[in-house]
């Protein structure tokens, strides 16, 4: 396994109607590097944004869809889904406000 940099393993927030209900309990939603242990996000989110504490990481992988464009198939990218729980001691992650 090649050696990821926490700035390599966050790759966007995940901006649904659900993600944005369930920051009301701490817990906020990022696609992360499809290799990345739940141990390299909890360290990644720490570094990245400041006050923060890190309870808990729940990951889930996805596999690519196939799609079809006539008789041409092919499939989407496979990617990873970390949802991060902070504790209630520590900050909000200021990215997410407002929107």
């Amino acid at each position: 396994m090649a050696d990821i940099k926490f700035y390599d393993i966050i790759q966007r927030p995940v901006i649904t109607e659900r993600s944005m209900n369930i920051m009301a309990d701490k817990k906020y939603t990022f696609i992360v590097h499809p290799s990345a242990t739940k141990g390299q996000i909890k360290e990644a989110v720490e570094k990245m944004f400041n006050d923060v504490k890190v309870e808990k990481v729940n990951t889930m992988n996805y596999d690519g869809k196939t799609k079809r464009r006539g008789k041409t198939t092919g499939k989407t990218s496979k990617y990873k889904k970390a949802i991060v729980k902070l504790t209630q001691d520590s900050v909000d992650i200021d990215f997410f406000q407002g929107m």
